[in-house]
């Protein structure tokens, strides 16, 4: 049996995964960093951290297939390929020559550049910006938060001159050390969430590198998506090993759900909620307010080496949610532990939660929104908070899946569900009766790193093309809405009622 490793690096944990030829998980192992929250708004991670955690959980994974028994070198030589998958826009900052980090790395959650972001915005800037990225001007990408690096890090904007620094996303920033230094590159799936690429012409583009004053010697190679790009050392893994697929989360999790064709859309559950539609070849326009991506580069799209395009709609906080009920407020003591308790009460007692600790993402955009919990009564308990907390994540996706129905032109018929919360069943349930459409989940969930894999594997001949990926995918339940089409109009506007009581409440 052949395998493809695919390197999963996610916002607070790094997670390793080997598949078989047919789509299978065959070993996986996960741990989680440390999330740094030095001021209000801000996000970092520490990047040397994130490579540590992410090569321990490689060779844990390693050592986990059958093979391993006969030592780790046997067992690497059944790994055909590497692939990653990445969180998005957090930007590394790192010294060529040594590898290390010259800063803490700025997580795509950071809003410490929101006032940059507004006094562009001013000047006029976000309509061009938005025509050459597909992206709305906000501090979720990576060209505010580098721009910050290089102006606040002691020397860094003369060093990254020089051509001594290097810029990357948490692809770029792997693939670097996977290769001791002799690979800087980047897809353009994450190229195009850094505010710097062209979606057009798949490159950097000038203007923007001046209105964000950014020295082209940062910058990462923009690579095909399915490709050999690279060669991890020998030292690492037992023997070296091609990187032949890259692709940011999101996009890797559309490609493994085998969303190939346009108008099949899928949802992410993990840290935040990220919803994408397949729009084919064509960079579609919103005019809700989503983002227009790159979706891949790579042998399967349509027509061979091809760029696929997607419409998303972006949650800063589902699973996070979740996480907050946890840590923050400590209602419960796991998270799987939220769906019993949202299920000991049959709805919210009129309790909405609005999420927006890091603002709101799609389609509201507003970097000065706060969390926000309202409607509580002296009956309220900790249940209707649980429950409106998943009420929040499915409403909020909601909104995403009105706007991009409305983008596209047509009734969206389905959504394909995936990450870790899409195992929560009344989360589904909830997902299906605010959208009005059925939800779908597959029997293999980890689409996000199966993304990553299909993509190494397609470039190394473990898979002939999109059709026999197509063929894998396979239903494991299918939720269909219950609520009558009045009851879910009158849910979602009572919640659009609970998200303006949260804009715009941060004043700095």
């Amino acid at each position: 049996m052949r395998y493809i490793l695919a390197l999963d690096q996610g916002t607070t944990s790094s997670r390793a995964i080997a598949f078989d030829e047919r789509g299978r998980v065959a070993a996986l192992a996960q741990r989680e960093f440390a999330q740094h929250f030095p001021h209000p708004g801000w996000v970092e991670h520490d990047a040397a951290e994130i490579w540590a955690t992410q090569l321990a959980v490689a060779r844990e994974c390693v050592q986990k297939l059958p093979s391993a028994l006969s030592g780790r070198a046997q067992a690497a030589t059944e790994i055909v390929a590497i692939g990653i998958t990445n969180q998005r826009e957090t930007t590394v900052l790192w010294d060529r020559a040594t590898g290390q980090p010259v800063a803490p790395a700025i997580v795509w959650q950071d809003r410490r550049t929101t006032a940059r972001c507004e006094q562009l915005r001013r000047a006029g800037k976000a309509a061009a910006i938005q025509r050459k990225t597909g992206l709305v001007l906000d501090a979720y990408f990576s060209a505010t938060k580098l721009e910050w690096l290089l102006d606040n890090v002691p020397g860094a904007r003369a060093r990254a001159e020089a051509g001594d620094l290097a810029f990357g996303t948490i692809d770029s920033w792997l693939i670097y050390q996977l290769t001791g230094g002799r690979t800087h590159a980047t897809d353009p799936s994450n190229a195009a969430r850094t505010m710097l690429m062209n979606i057009h012409t798949l490159a950097w583009d000038e203007e923007l590198l001046r209105l964000f004053n950014i020295p082209r010697a940062v910058l990462p190679q923009i690579v095909p998506s399915s490709g050999l790009l690279g060669e991890a050392d020998a030292d690492l893994l037992g023997v070296p090993l091609p990187i032949a697929g890259v692709a940011g989360d999101q996009q890797a999790a559309t490609f493994g759900q085998a969303c190939f064709a346009p108008g099949m859309a899928k949802n992410t559950y993990g840290t935040g909620c990220f919803m994408l539609m397949n729009t084919g070849g064509r960079a579609v326009r919103s005019h809700n307010r989503l983002l227009t991506t790159v979706g891949w580069q790579g042998p399967a799209s349509a027509g061979g080496r091809r760029t696929a395009y997607c419409l998303e709609g972006s949650v800063f906080m589902a699973g996070a949610t979740v996480q907050w009920l946890r840590d923050g407020l400590q209602l419960i003591q796991s998270a799987p532990e939220v769906e019993a308790l949202a299920a000991s009460v049959p709805d919210t007692g009129d309790v909405f939660l609005v999420p927006a600790f890091a603002g709101l993402g799609a389609p509201d955009w507003d970097g000065r929104a706060r969390g926000t919990l309202v409607g509580l009564t002296r009956g309220s308990t900790r249940a209707h908070i649980a429950r409106a907390a998943l009420e929040a994540i499915a409403l909020q996706s909601a909104d995403m899946f009105g706007a991009m129905s409305r983008d596209a032109g047509l009734a969206l018929t389905e959504l394909r569900v995936d990450g870790g919360a899409s195992r929560n069943d009344l989360l589904m349930q909830l997902q299906a009766d605010l959208l009005g459409a059925p939800v779908v989940r597959p029997q293999v969930t980890e689409t996000t790193a199966l993304g990553a894999a299909y993509l190494a594997g397609l470039a190394t001949g473990v898979w002939s093309g999109g059709a026999e990926i197509a063929a894998q995918w396979a239903v494991e339940r299918r939720f269909e809405p219950t609520l009558t089409e009045s009851a879910r109009r009158a849910r979602i506007a009572r919640w659009r009622e609970a998200v303006e009581r949260a804009r715009g409440w941060a004043k700095t």
